[in-house]
């Protein structure tokens, strides 16, 4: 039975993060979503699963996923059920936890990232918060970038497998999820990041290896992907994006 992600269609978003590495794995699954929007059909069987008074446990929000009869809901429990099923996860058990908490962490950054255009009501429109914005996005490039990615450098580089890899000394879903990171920030704002190769070489060289294996560059190329957007987690807004200090 194929796996089925369930997340909004048109968006990267959170699901991008589960969508690296079922792609890298070649994994059987389907985006129910996507491709039927247009009728309501997957975004109503979304919204059922959300909102049933008879499914145990149903998810809050997507992006979900549902194997047989099991929907698991947020992004780093998604991953962290599905990498030992798709070798993604770190050969040594222990070490699954630091991947877990690593993947966390990934989202708090992404969590203040989004933050960046909506610093005062996710229910409001950009244009409605644009003077707040501008000041949560100087002080995250400012701060939060630089207090995040000396973190995540610091963790490859006293990797005691090598700084090749985020953890151990193979590829896991929290290197798939350090590139998705990366790409994303490049995109919202380029200006600030300009020299992020020259900051934070490790992480640099990381998001280049993992952009050429050959199952994430196919998916790159696909018209599976989905491009950055303004309607995404990341967004350029070119009035948000400064040169770093």
């Amino acid at each position: 039975m194929s796996l089925e992600l369930y997340y909004w269609d048109g968006l990267q978003g959170r699901g991008e993060f589960v969508r690296l590495a079922l792609e890298e794995a070649r994994a059987d699954y389907v985006e129910v979503v996507r491709g039927k929007s247009s009728e309501g059909l997957g975004t109503a069987a979304m919204m059922a699963l959300m909102k049933s008074r008879d499914e145990p446990y149903p998810p809050f929000a997507p992006p979900f996923l549902k194997d047989g009869d099991l929907v698991i809901a947020q992004t780093a429990n998604i991953l962290f059920y599905l990498s030992p099923r798709l070798n993604l996860a770190p050969s040594v058990e222990s070490l699954r936890y630091v991947a877990n908490g690593l993947q966390l962490t990934i989202a708090d950054m992404v969590t203040e990232a989004h933050d960046t255009h909506h610093p005062l009501a996710s229910g409001l429109n950009y244009e409605d918060q644009k003077d707040a914005a501008k000041l949560r996005a100087h002080d995250f490039i400012d701060h939060r970038i630089p207090k995040f990615m000396s973190y995540f450098e610091r963790v490859l580089k006293q990797n005691p497998a090598g700084d090749t890899f985020m953890v151990g000394d193979a590829l896991s879903y929290v290197d798939l999820s350090m590139f998705q990171l990366i790409d994303g920030l490049l995109y919202a704002f380029p200006r600030a990041l300009k020299r992020f190769g020259e900051h934070y070489p490790r992480l640099a060289a990381l998001h280049d290896a993992v952009l050429v294996r050959p199952n994430i560059a196919a998916y790159l190329e696909s018209g599976r992907r989905i491009e950055h957007n303004e309607a995404c987690v990341f967004r350029h807004y070119p009035e948000l994006d400064k040169a770093a200090t």
